[in-house]
């Protein structure tokens, strides 16, 4: 019975979410650009943006003395399947309006472009501020919350560490999942889950939705429990000229000394390379290709998100070469998004075609509709990583 009322009350609250749309924040909202009561976001002069049932989306812009605005931002242009940005109408002395769609559901980043200058939809309050300009975020909900959404499912925690790094002569983060349920008489698995350039350690789960999406698979019964620790992968500042040379030994110095280790002591682990993953999405995923590869001591599992090397065949020879490498790595998965394969893709490509040519067992997988952005790591974690994660 209180299993029952639980149940009924996480229904009802997202119901409630629903209700309370347009970027209200009172509950974790799946629709949240839905206008259901024609209120302006909370320091906004405006409804912007504004997505309706039909999947057409409005934004909105008063900039009086403005000569030119535009919508920009790879993900959200390639949806609308626009090659340049796209203008706005002057619709009154003050107002800006733009309406596009319908649009495939799914978080998008877009910005705008005023006068020549790259700006956040200033009513929008759901921004992002891992790479500069910050960027706003557009849901377009389906007819119910989505894989990554949280939904009336039994929840994991996400626990913030900050920890001294001697490596890297600093205060750190790092943020670790723990699935529903966590026994820490028991033994689990543990994910490293990587970011890209200029990224943070919060943004696989703000971005990302990773501990959603793992809540999800858990309650679907398509992903073993694990934990999936989320450190800062920066360890060199991305614009510095040495960043490639640098960057590598340092990561890999501060997994050993650091990361790994506080992870093993906070929460009970499997200490073995066959309890251990690497993955990451873009820099990320070079991170678990250039680092990683190397560390088969320290993991048994790899997963490259849209990320590779041109040079692969050299800069990955001593993994590529090991005659026993298909004995000690349990699972390997290369992926990236349609909309990349053409561009930056090739990289990733490149480290397919060098994996397949020396025989190491691997799995290769294309698909979603993004390109180099979020909208792909999620498809790929959502659908083809994580559910093959530990599950042999």
């Amino acid at each position: 019975m209180i299993k029952t009322l639980l149940f009924l009350n996480l229904i009802v609250l997202g119901l409630f979410s629903s209700v309370w749309a347009q970027q209200a924040h009172v509950n974790l909202d799946w629709s949240p650009h839905k206008n259901t009561q024609n209120l302006n976001p909370f320091g906004a002069n405006v409804i912007s943006p504004e997505v309706g049932d039909d999947r057409m989306v409005t934004f909105r812009l008063k900039a009086p003395q403005a000569q030119a605005v535009l919508l920009t931002g790879g993900p959200l242009l390639l949806a609308l399947k626009a090659t340049k940005p796209i203008p706005f109408q002057k619709t009154t002395d003050t107002l800006w309006t733009l309406t596009v769609g319908p649009v495939k559901p799914d978080i998008y980043v877009y910005k705008l472009i005023v006068d020549g200058v790259t700006v956040v939809d200033p009513n929008n309050t759901l921004t992002g501020f891992s790479d500069q300009p910050g960027y706003s975020q557009l849901v377009v909900h389906g007819d119910g919350p989505a894989y990554y959404d949280a939904q009336p499912v039994p929840h994991g925690l996400v626990t913030r560490h900050v920890y001294h790094s001697h490596v890297l002569n600093g205060e750190r983060e790092i943020y670790v999942y723990t699935p529903p349920g966590y026994n820490p008489k028991k033994k689990y698995p543990v994910l490293y889950l990587l970011g890209g350039s200029g990224e943070l350690a919060s943004t696989w789960a703000l971005d990302g939705r990773a501990n959603f999406i793992l809540d999800n698979l858990l309650a679907e019964g398509k992903a073993a429990p694990m934990l999936i620790a989320m450190p800062n992968n920066q360890v060199v500042h991305r614009s510095d000229p040495r960043h490639t040379e640098l960057t590598f030994k340092l990561f890999e110095e501060e997994l050993r000394k650091h990361i790994v280790p506080l992870v093993d002591q906070q929460y009970s682990t499997i200490t073995k390379p066959k309890g251990r993953a690497l993955a990451g999405l873009s820099m990320g995923g070079r991170h678990t290709q250039m680092v990683g590869f190397n560390c088969l001591d320290l993991f048994g599992s790899f997963g490259c998100l849209s990320s590779g090397d041109l040079n692969t065949e050299q800069v990955s020879a001593p993994f590529l070469n090991d005659p026993a490498v298909n004995k000690k790595v349990d699972y390997l998965f290369v992926g990236q998004g349609t909309g990349e394969v053409a561009t930056i893709g090739q990289r990733t490509v490149a480290l397919h075609e060098a994996l397949q040519k020396h025989n190491v067992q691997h799995e290769y997988y294309v698909g979603g509709e993004g390109a180099h952005d979020w909208g792909t790591w999620r498809h790929l974690l959502y659908y083809r990583f994580l559910p093959n994660l530990w599950r042999k």
